[in-house]
C-alpha cells in the first residue's frame, strides 16, 4: 500500500501576493448594485512559540442588496484565509523488499502553506463546481499545478488527492460550512483558523458575495503573521546571517556534549 509525504519548500517572495491582492481588491463582477467591504480588527498578528492556534473574526457588510432576496436567503458569503504561497512536494512511498522508499513525487507550484475557508453553506450548494474551480475557492477546487511535470498525467489526480489529504489532515488546511453568518440584514462576521503551526508572513484574507449562485463582488485585506521572542531570534539569524548561526549551532552541540560526557563520566 502506498504512502504520501509532503514537504514545502521555496518561500514565495511578496511580488506573487500583491497582484492576487489588487486583482480582488475592488473586483465587481458584472455590474451588479451590491458591494462588498470586510474588516478585520488588526492587520498584523504576533505570535509566541507557544502558540496554539486560534480564531480570527471577521466582519463584513453587504450594501446595495435587495431585501426580497435576503430574506429568501439568496446571498452567501465565502470567506477564506490563505497564507503565503511555497512549492510543495507530495512523495508517493511504496514497500520494496519490505522496506518503505520513495519511488515516486510530484511538485506541485506555489500552493498556500495554510488554507481556512468559511462559508455560509456547503460551497457545492454556492455555485456550480466549475465556477468554484475557475476561480480556486476552497480545497477541493484549489489550483494544484505541477511543477516540470511531463507524462501522460495518470498519476496526477492521485497526487492531487493525496496533497489535499495530507494538508487537512495535519490541520493547516480546513474548511467550515457554516461558519459565516449574517447578524444583521446587511452585516455578516465569519471566523477562519489560524493553525498551531502557522507560517510567518503575510497572509490575505478574502472574503467572495455570491447572489443566487452568481459571483457578484470579492474584496481582499493582508494580514502579516509575525513570531516573536527567542523563536524569532533565531529565526531571523538563521536567515540573515548563516554562518554565524552554523557556527554558534555547531559550538553549542560541542559545549553540550562535553558538558554530558563530564555529567555522566563514571568515576
Amino acid at each position: 500500500m502506498a504512502h504520501f509525504v509532503t514537504i514545502a519548500f521555496a518561500a514565495l517572495s511578496l511580488a506573487f501576493t500583491a497582484p492576487a491582492f489588487a486583482q480582488l481588491q475592488d473586483e465587481n463582477a458584472n455590474d451588479f448594485t451590491e458591494k462588498l467591504e470586510i474588516g478585520i480588527s488588526t492587520d498584523e498578528i504576533a505570535i509566541t512559540s507557544d502558540f496554539r492556534g486560534a480564531d480570527l473574526t471577521i466582519f463584513g457588510a453587504v450594501d446595495g442588496f435587495d431585501p426580497s432576496l435576503l430574506a429568501q436567503g439568496k446571498y452567501n458569503i465565502i470567506v477564506s484565509l490563505e497564507g503565503p504561497k511555497d512549492n510543495a512536494t507530495v512523495r508517493k512511498k511504496e514497500r520494496v523488499f519490505g522496506i518503505w522508499v520513495n519511488t515516486s513525487s510530484m511538485t506541485f507550484e506555489l500552493v498556500p502553506e495554510s488554507y481556512s475557508l468559511s462559508s455560509t453553506r456547503d460551497i457545492e450548494t454556492i455555485a456550480p463546481p466549475g465556477e468554484m474551480g475557475n476561480m480556486g475557492i476552497g480545497v477541493d477546487h484549489m489550483r494544484l499545478v505541477p511543477l516540470g511535470f511531463v507524462g501522460d498525467g495518470s498519476n496526477l489526480g492521485e497526487f492531487r488527492n493525496a496533497f489535499r489529504r495530507i494538508r487537512e489532515t495535519s490541520g493547516v488546511y480546513e474548511r467550515d460550512p457554516g461558519g459565516v453568518q449574517f447578524i444583521s440584514s446587511s452585516l455578516f462576521k465569519a471566523s477562519v483558523r489560524l493553525p498551531a503551526n502557522v507560517p510567518n508572513g503575510v497572509h490575505v484574507v478574502r472574503a467572495y458575495l455570491f447572489r443566487d449562485g452568481t459571483f457578484v463582488a470579492a474584496k481582499a485585506l493582508p494580514l502579516r503573521v509575525v513570531k516573536t521572542g527567542l523563536e524569532q531570534v533565531i529565526t531571523q539569524t538563521a536567515h540573515e546571517q548563516p554562518l554565524f548561526y552554523g557556527f554558534f549551532a555547531v559550538l553549542l552541540a560541542v559545549i553540550t556534549g562535553w558538558g554530558a560526557s563530564l555529567l555522566f563520566r563514571k568515576e
